[in-house]
């Protein structure tokens, strides 16, 4: 079993926050280090150098700086980071935003301590942190963004170029937004290195960038049946 620890780096204005979360996040299980920390957007980008953090749990509301704002410039910083949204902000519509930008969830911060904790590492195995009703929103946001031409479909030639293996295992990532790459290669009965392959053939295919845009692509263009 691997026991390197989870590295997080985290972003919130709020140093008594920092504070706290370190402390929880390095005694939490799986174990967890945190590799880095900033109140602003700009100390992030010059710490997150060298860190190559794993998760980076980043508030959206940092003061005068919003945090959806610093999402891209985020993730051009640590391309191999995953993206938590950890906030006390309520409102959906700026969680959904917050995904729709490129996180990979939100945990409010009035969650109990053992789901912050989950949720890191939820996503750290490339799980997305959404309930039922985010996931469902988004999905519709994702169809309303490319719905605008459905006279002439240009999605059906590569749609067409996909194998009978590659359809199948896009129904399989359908039929299992939130579980593991592991797992839904033991439902498909195969390597979760030959899923990574036909993924990565998959996503070039339909020009698609990970999982969740896949997820979408499929309930858009009825892709979801075997």
């Amino acid at each position: 079993m691997n026991s390197t620890p989870i590295r997080v780096f985290l972003i919130d204005d709020h140093r008594s926050i920092l504070w706290g979360l370190e402390r929880l996040i390095e005694s939490g299980s799986p174990p967890m280090k945190v590799v880095g920390s900033a109140t602003n957007h700009a100390d992030a980008l010059k710490a997150l150098d060298g860190t190559a953090p794993d998760v980076i749990l980043l508030d959206i509301d940092l003061g005068k700086e919003s945090g959806l704002d610093v999402i891209p410039n985020l993730i051009g910083a640590a391309p191999n980071a995953k993206i938590l949204v950890l906030t006390g902000v309520r409102d959906k519509a700026i969680h959904d935003k917050a995904v729709l930008t490129g996180a990979r969830g939100v945990v409010e911060k009035e969650a109990p301590a053992q789901t912050i904790l989950t949720a890191i590492a939820k996503v750290h195995e490339g799980q997305l942190w959404l309930d039922r009703a985010a996931a469902s929103r988004i999905f519709v946001e994702f169809s309303r963004r490319g719905g605008s031409q459905q006279a002439v479909d240009p999605e059906q030639k590569k749609i067409a170029s996909l194998t009978d293996r590659e359809r199948e295992i896009i129904a399989g990532v359908a039929a299992n937004a939130g579980a593991t790459a592991k797992t839904i290669a033991e439902r498909l009965h195969i390597s979760e290195h030959t899923l990574r392959n036909h993924l990565t053939s998959i996503y070039d295919k339909l020009d698609v960038a990970n999982r969740l845009e896949l997820f979408a692509y499929a309930h858009k263009h009825n892709l979801t049946k075997k």
